[in-house]
């Protein structure tokens, strides 16, 4: 990437905006009047926004994830009106009153709903009209998105992405001469995997707006200005003469409410932006650290089963999940240096930490640079291994997933996640091998996959430093009240031994009915385990 393209796409800030159907992810660049821009079907608010900031300067961009997308996927979609009114409602909180709306392909249909909310006299631009018509009208209707066991669902998706820009709507056997530059393997697959977070939601959205077409529900009244462009260089040109005499956006602080409720947020931080969740609003905060190489999305049970009384955090580490990618050397010791610039940045100065595998480790790396600010710790199954078994894991545990344009890397990821629930470790398929643990329902298996394709190339890079991390020469020096544990169905269970070998005295050392966060735990084990870390906090 060249200076000048890194540059704009820095420039790119997602955040959330709570709405009363649920929160609602936007990406914002730049400055000047206010173009507030509604992505199409088939490319992402994330790739949508960093391509216009580089070609449109002088506005200020306002790309909107829909709901049932991405960081908007937990907002439910059930028709055009209610979807345009949840972004009119997220755009009256952002003191956007009277941008320009711009809308791609079937999205227009949501744009055409919201313009009539915006005002009377909102300029909105259109963009791929035509394509979309036929696409609803002819036989490139959306495939089937159902979970499939074989993974083969996530592949039709990509299919369906790239068939989409890359065909000519109008002859779907041959290559679209004209248009946009196709998207790069990395736009795509971000395009794609956006789409997977919930693809009920995205199915739902697809139907939605293809309604609209065919029913006639877009057709525009009196009062509207609308222009069906081209091209983006005739957009550019529309522009260049609405831009004339409107004055510059100011953007209005947005104070999102302390409620109980889990909700996402953004948070700067010296090495990057992170992203975390946050639930509960107790005087006491609990920061949790999550297993790579996924998410903290797993957590979200034991989150908000640990908040009564206290706040509950989990970050997604820098280069996994849906914060920034990481950059330089990772290691667990960078990767506790940066939980602490999450909690400078949040101002904690006293807290309690929870780590699970990877995140043991950098929760106990975190009490050990800064054991002033820890009260209590719980490392659950910290990764205690001989150097051989490690070596081996170095060697052979983490291939690179990098997006291809054929989406292969896909049905790799899918099943390396499903593998990693059958065999110990998950490359060493032999019986003796088994985990106890099964299979989980297909739900939980595709956004472990997700999760994991969200942190794509950099997935490793987390992964690896908790196999490096000299756990056993770090661990006796912690010296905060400490709880180490692991379910029975947990792959490192074994380390329980050891940790009892070398933990410093009175660290409390058991094992729990539970791992939380696993798919296929029964309620009672939860319940009993989520008593035993609970009570632990409290100090009883």
């Amino acid at each position: 990437m060249n200076q000048v393209a890194e540059l704009f796409e820095n420039s790119v800030q997602p955040r959330y905006v709570s709405t009363s159907a649920g929160q609602l992810r936007v990406w914002s660049a730049g400055a000047g009047p206010s173009l507030v821009v509604l992505p199409g079907l088939v490319m992402s608010a994330e790739v949508t926004a960093r391509q216009m900031a580089m070609q449109f300067k002088g506005w200020h961009l306002t790309v909107v994830e829909l709901p049932g997308i991405g960081g908007s996927a937990k907002i439910p979609v059930h028709n055009v009106q209610e979807v345009a009114e949840t972004i009119f409602a997220a755009l009256n909180l952002l003191g956007i009153t009277r941008p320009v709306l711009l809308g791609f392909d079937l999205a227009t249909s949501i744009a055409v709903a919201l313009s009539r909310l915006v005002s009377e006299a909102c300029e909105l631009l259109q963009i791929d009209v035509e394509k979309a018509k036929q696409w609803v009208g002819g036989d490139q209707r959306l495939p089937s998105l159902k979970l499939r066991e074989d993974g083969t669902h996530l592949v039709a998706l990509h299919a369906h992405f790239r068939n989409r820009l890359m065909l000519d709507s109008g002859r779907p056997s041959h290559i679209d001469p004209h248009g946009a530059p196709l998207p790069t393997p990395l736009e795509l697959d971000t395009s794609v995997v956006a789409a997977a977070v919930n693809p009920a939601g995205y199915s739902k959205l697809w139907t939605i707006c293809a309604h609209a077409f065919e029913s006639g529900s877009m057709a525009e009244d009196g009062a509207l200005s609308a222009h069906d462009l081209p091209s983006m260089a005739a957009l550019q040109l529309k522009l260049d003469t609405l831009i004339k005499g409107r004055t510059a956006f100011v953007a209005r602080v947005v104070s999102e409410t302390a409620g109980a409720g889990l909700r996402n947020e953004y948070l700067q931080t010296p090495s990057g932006r992170v992203h975390l969740r946050r639930v509960g609003n107790g005087p006491k905060t609990l920061l949790l650290f999550q297993s790579a190489p996924g998410s903290a999305e797993p957590l979200e049970l034991l989150m908000q089963r640990l908040a009564k009384g206290r706040t509950v955090i989990a970050c997604d580490y820098l280069g996994n999940g849906d914060s920034d990618k990481a950059v330089g050397e990772v290691d667990i010791n960078s990767m506790a240096h940066n939980a602490i610039e999450v909690a400078d940045a949040l101002k904690l100065s006293q807290v309690d930490l929870f780590g699970t595998h990877t995140g043991a480790l950098v929760a106990l790396e975190f009490a050990l640079l800064q054991p002033h600010r820890v009260g209590r710790i719980i490392l659950e199954a910290p990764p205690l291994l001989d150097q051989s078994f490690t070596d081996d894991i170095l060697e052979n545990y983490l291939p690179p997933i990098q997006p291809d344009r054929w989406g292969t890397h896909l049905l790799r990821a899918w099943n390396m996640r499903r593998d990693m629930f059958l065999f110990w470790p998950w490359y060493r398929q032999s019986r003796d091998a088994a985990r106890s643990l099964g299979l989980p329902d297909l739900r939980s298996l595709h956004a472990w996959t997700v999760g994991l394709l969200k942190s794509g190339r950099t997935y490793h890079l987390t992964y690896g430093a908790a196999f490096k991390y000299n756990t056993r020469a770090r661990l006796p020096l912690l010296g905060c009240p400490a709880l180490i544990c692991a379910g029975p169905a947990d792959m490192l269970v074994e380390g329980l031994a050891i940790a009892r070998q070398i933990a410093p005295a009175g660290t409390l050392v058991q094992a729990t009915p539970a791992t939380v966060w696993y798919p296929g735990q029964s309620s009672a084990a939860i319940k009993a385990a989520v008593a035993i870390y609970d009570g632990f906090l409290r100090g009883k």
